[in-house]
């Protein structure tokens, strides 16, 4: 008999488990206003597979846990800490850990430490309105905001006309992508701002989906055009017969990169106010 009770408990916390597992996933997912195809997609997991994950009823590893916590820009600890495992949460994550390659433990370590990823990547072309979504954010969050452009100016001595003269645009990617390493090593939370071609580099945007909560800032082409030049930044308009055509161009060929983000916004139709609420309410913050 107190075999059978000891089997029935052992079910029980199985099933407790994999619901609580399920309806994490839902929510997060729900969250950030993704279908469960395109969260299937980012985890690399089946339509099928992700469907029974969220009824509760999938053949969970801890390997597909973690896929799916880090395409949801959660930790692993906190998609299955308190829900009743059989053994214990901290135990199996700490397995997981030690049985992948030493660049991903430090990674997930990280992530493990501190809940969940604490720092949040705004991504567009200029006039998107990064920098200030990015100020009120921070303020909303009560963190600092990080412009990468201006750590790029200020680790290397010389403004940002002068890095692209003197260095390229090679020599402006290295710059950036060290910058950003840097930003996103440090602890704490950060509102980080990017300059609008970061997401032709792969391996400083890939670097960035993979340690911070990215938010693609969306606006029309004439909107994009109309906030630069209220902002007095006469640059897309110099020496060009169409800088309108040429916006439609950029964003046409830089969408497919920024549609990677994990969260996209339009900031005409919500406004700073609804893009920072938006965000807000995605990080549960």
């Amino acid at each position: 008999m107190a075999r059978d009770r000891a089997g029935t408990r052992d079910v029980e916390a199985t099933s407790t488990l994999l619901s609580g597992v399920g309806a994490r996933v839902r929510a997060a997912r729900l969250g950030l206003g993704w279908s469960q195809k395109e969260l299937a997609a980012r985890a690399g997991v089946s339509v099928r597979y992700l469907v029974q994950v969220e009824q509760g009823t999938a053949n969970l590893t801890l390997e597909r846990v973690a896929d799916l916590a880090g395409a949801l820009s959660l930790s692993l600890a906190s998609v299955v800490a308190g829900l009743g495992a059989i053994s214990d949460p901290v135990d199996q994550v700490a397995d997981a850990v030690r049985q992948r390659p030493q660049a991903e433990q430090r990674a997930l370590a990280l992530d493990v430490a501190r809940g969940q990823r604490r720092k949040v990547a705004l991504v567009g072309l200029r006039g998107a309105g990064k920098s200030t979504v990015g100020g009120r954010l921070a303020r909303r969050l009560r963190c600092r905001f990080v412009e990468v452009d201006r750590e790029v100016e200020r680790r290397l001595g010389m403004s940002l006309a002068e890095v692209f003269a003197f260095h390229g645009v090679e020599g402006y990617r290295a710059a950036s992508r060290a910058a950003l390493e840097a930003v996103l090593s440090e602890p704490g939370d950060a509102v980080i701002e990017t300059g609008g071609s970061l997401v032709a580099d792969e391996a400083s945007y890939g670097m960035l989906l993979d340690h911070a909560h990215v938010v693609w800032l969306q606006a029309s082409p004439e909107e994009h055009l109309r906030r630069v030049r209220e902002q007095g930044d006469l640059r897309p308009m110099r020496a060009r017969s169409d800088p309108l055509g040429e916006l439609r161009g950029l964003l046409d060929s830089r969408s497919a990169a920024y549609a990677r983000a994990h969260q996209k916004l339009d900031t005409e139709a919500l406004g700073e106010a609804g893009v920072t609420l938006a965000v807000a309410r995605a990080l549960g913050r």
